[in-house]
């Protein structure tokens, strides 16, 4: 396991975990029971095949 040699401040600390950002999915549209449907791109199998229920 990688150790440190030294202590990181708390500004450049802060500075690094700024950078990291959840990005929103990207929606695709996706017809289901005959209406048009933004879902994730990840699920689009998992609705097709009825495992998920259409958002509502």
């Amino acid at each position: 396991m990688a150790v440190p040699k030294r202590k990181m401040s708390r500004s450049h600390t802060r500075k690094r975990r700024a950078q990291w950002k959840a990005q929103a999915p990207d929606l695709v549209p996706v017809t289901l029971e005959g209406r048009r449907h933004l879902v994730p791109a990840a699920l689009v199998p998992a609705y097709r095949r009825g495992l998920l229920p259409p958002p509502s």
